[in-house]
């Protein structure tokens, strides 16, 4: 039997379907893989093997009793701590929330779970998902497969080292301002934000609402498609979700995958390249562009102005949504509480007490900041001035998607950085997301995909966007760029990843 940690969801679900394998074989070797490399990676916050094996053991009898199964039933799945799973805890990265065992799913893990997919367990992320590293995480650090010095991405980097490193053939992340696609490039990995709104977001525990959304994390483009499908949908239980169906984005990879772009018009978005990213990150995506016009593909240069003041705005708007939203954790309801060590239990005490022992240093940084831009007097001068820079950017958008079909870019100025490296620079670690930051806030679909190695033998990503609702042409392009990539580089980025034998990499 060939190495089952090894194959894309697609193939796994194959071999399932054929009953060449079982679901409680593949689960177990994901398990024994995560056994292997956890101690390096770090990539899990809770494994739930138990009902992992009982799930797939499930799905095993009801395949051999002939039932009609999802595309994806048996193959596992690790979900992002940010997502609420019952029974099963949720502390999205942080103390205020060590030991919290939700009492319901959120829509896209019934979903997950009404298809017969084992959920291995929950992946580490920054608190929050406040983060570009994985490094703000309360309960330390993930390790890039790659090169276990160096940082996987964030705020979802325990999702995309779990794929990377083979503990899960998918999952889940979520994604406010590039928190699946800049991990994604940072391993070597695919991951997708969909559309706002396509991809429920009940049961995700909120950062910023108008700019959260989850998505998924994968091996490969057609990988992601299965599983966009999957969770997407309309849920009544969001007042945000879209009345669409999630359907054309697997036709759309299959078709893709035929490396046929003719008539594609393809954006390169002026903005997001030069001064800053570099070299061998450039080089690969110009390599890339060139692949994409050998294919058919029109390549036209787009202007979008107003992207140049995009991390100032989206480092307004987030602070402030986060500053409403995480006012709930209290001390008072659930979660962490702490009294304080002398003189009168009040509630403004025991608060003061539980946020400043729950919450990490980035945490607090971000919630200042955003009740600053909230406050009697400075709003109008600062959240609502980032809201009308936002509304530019949507225009932007606009008019760049008059000019082409898809909009693409380097996903992450560099790769890789190393551990601890801009930890001390708030500043640093945000322009990580200079590039995936306008996706977020105009509510558009965005994919990133490996496009090679760069000058440090570390990955480099490729960014493609589309306009909103039209998450089926992410897949067309990506799947066309990932076979043509296949072909340059005499073998796919997938396996290439280096090997962990023992918690050190080879």
């Amino acid at each position: 039997m060939s190495d089952l940690t090894r194959l894309s969801a697609a193939a796994l679900a194959e071999q399932l379907r054929t009953r060449e394998v079982t679901s409680v074989e593949a689960t177990q070797a994901h398990l024994d893989r995560m056994a292997a490399v956890e101690p390096a990676v770090h990539a899990y916050l809770h494994v739930a093997a138990d009902s992992a094996l009982a799930t797939a053991a499930d799905v095993d009898a009801r395949r051999a009793a002939g039932e009609d199964l999802h595309a994806l039933a048996g193959v596992p799945i690790a979900v992002k701590d940010v997502v609420v799973t019952r029974g099963v805890p949720t502390t999205v990265g942080s103390k205020i929330l060590e030991g919290w065992v939700p009492p319901y799913d959120a829509t896209l893990v019934e979903k997950i779970k009404a298809a017969g997919l084992p959920i291995l367990g929950k992946t580490n992320m920054d608190e929050f998902a406040m983060g570009s590293s994985t490094e703000h995480s309360a309960y330390g650090n993930t390790h890039n497969p790659w090169d276990l010095e160096r940082i996987p991405g964030g705020s979802g980097g325990g999702s995309a080292a779990a794929v990377a490193a083979y503990e899960a053939p998918l999952a889940i992340g979520t994604d406010t301002g590039g928190s699946i696609r800049q991990p994604a490039a940072v391993t070597g990995t695919v991951g997708v934000k969909p559309t706002y709104g396509s991809v429920s977001r009940y049961g995700l525990v909120a950062l910023a609402s108008s700019l959260d959304q989850a998505g998924p994390c994968t091996r490969t483009v057609l990988d992601a498609a299965l599983l966009h499908e999957l969770i997407g949908g309309h849920d009544p239980r969001d007042a945000t979700s879209l009345p669409d169906p999630a359907t054309g984005y697997v036709d759309a990879a299959r078709a893709g995958a035929t490396g046929d772009l003719t008539g594609v018009r393809v954006g390169v978005v002026r903005e997001l390249q030069g001064e800053g990213y570099q070299p061998g990150v450039l080089a690969r995506f110009e390599e890339s562009l060139e692949l994409l016009r050998g294919a058919g593909a029109e390549i036209v240069e787009v202007s979008c102005p107003h992207f140049t003041y995009a991390l100032a705005a989206y480092y307004l708007i987030l602070p402030a949504e986060a500053s409403s939203n995480l006012a709930k954790f209290d001390g008072m309801r659930f979660g962490l509480r702490v009294e304080p060590s002398e003189g009168p239990v009040t509630a403004e005490r025991v608060m003061a007490a539980t946020r400043g022992q729950g919450f990490g240093d980035e945490v607090k940084r971000r919630i200042i900041l955003g009740t600053y831009a909230l406050s009697a007097g400075y709003y109008d001068a600062y959240y609502g001035s980032a809201q009308k820079v936002r509304t530019l950017i949507q225009r932007d958008f606009a008019a760049a998607f008059e000019a082409a079909d898809v909009l693409v870019s380097p996903t992450a100025p560099t790769t890789a950085f190393r551990l601890g490296e801009k930890l001390d620079d708030p500043l640093a670690m945000y322009l990580n997301d200079v590039a995936t930051i306008p996706a977020n806030l105009a509510g558009v679909p965005g994919m990133s995909l490996p496009s090679g190695l760069s000058d440090d033998g570390l990955p480099a990503g490729f960014q493609i966007l589309a306009p909103a609702r039209e998450d089926a042409r992410l897949y067309r392009v990506g799947a066309a760029l990932e076979a043509l990539l296949e072909t340059s580089w005499d073998g796919p980025l997938l396996g290439r990843a280096p090997e962990l034998d023992g918690g050190a990499a080879r």
